[in-house]
């Protein structure tokens, strides 16, 4: 038994085709937001997930280029973005961790004095 076209996953794909513009006016919508919430965020979790929004949106931007440039420059780019992006949230996740085991406080104003 055969599906109809209209069923057919390539003809599915077809419907969702985007242009180059779409992907980068989301990649920046993303990032406007990310900046935003680093400027106006007071708590450090929540300013961290900001700039990893904004590191999001720089690789989405970049796979966007390297899906309609026919390359796979970006997205090689981007698999050492995030492999590195890993490293980063283990290492932030442990800094926040210990500034609250010290402090016991996350909030950005809070944390002024940089000795005890």
């Amino acid at each position: 038994m055969t599906t109809p076209d209209f069923f057919h996953p390539v003809s599915l794909l077809a419907f969702s085709q985007h242009s180059l513009d779409s992907y980068i006016a989301i990649s920046a919508l993303l990032f406007v937001i990310g900046f935003f919430g680093v400027l106006l965020r007071k708590n450090t979790l929540v300013l961290y997930m900001c700039l990893e929004l904004m590191l999001l949106a720089s690789t989405l931007a970049l796979v966007a280029f390297s899906r309609f440039s026919g390359t796979l420059d970006g997205a090689v780019f981007v698999f050492f973005i995030l492999t590195i992006a890993a490293a980063e949230v283990a290492v932030g996740l442990a800094i926040i961790v210990a500034l609250f085991r010290r402090r016991h406080t996350v909030q950005v104003e809070e944390l002024t004095a940089l000795r005890n």
